[in-house]
């Protein structure tokens, strides 16, 4: 033991019953009562123990979750219009307005 220090059982102090008469209702904790030694990781103020889903069933969901993304994503694909409209075609193409080879060219080289 810790220099005679009786040390208690660990108990987190979450699964203890809220509704005692506890002296420090915050904590759960009667005066007097000796702490662990561990009270950092015991105590209310830890990290709260998560036990409303097992991992399996914490995993089904998640996988539900993915696949029902997944899902909708594919049937957007499918029924999602590839253009809203049908491409424009210029006869001759617009070389002549891009300014290709056989555009007019708004300054000459020829300067006076």
């Amino acid at each position: 033991m810790n220099g005679g220090y009786t040390n208690p059982p660990p108990e987190k102090r979450q699964y203890r019953d809220p509704y005692a008469d506890w002296w420090d209702k915050q904590e759960r904790r009667n005066f007097g009562e000796p702490v662990h030694e561990d009270h950092d990781i015991l105590g209310m103020f830890s990290p709260y123990e998560y036990t409303h889903f097992t991992a399996r069933k914490g995993f089904f969901l998640m996988g539900c979750f993915v696949a029902t993304v997944l899902g909708l994503c594919g049937v957007v694909r499918v029924y999602y219009p590839d253009r809203p409209s049908v491409q424009r075609a210029f006869d001759g193409g617009l070389d002549k307005e891009l300014g290709g080879p056989g555009a007019l060219l708004a300054s000459s080289e020829e300067r006076p």
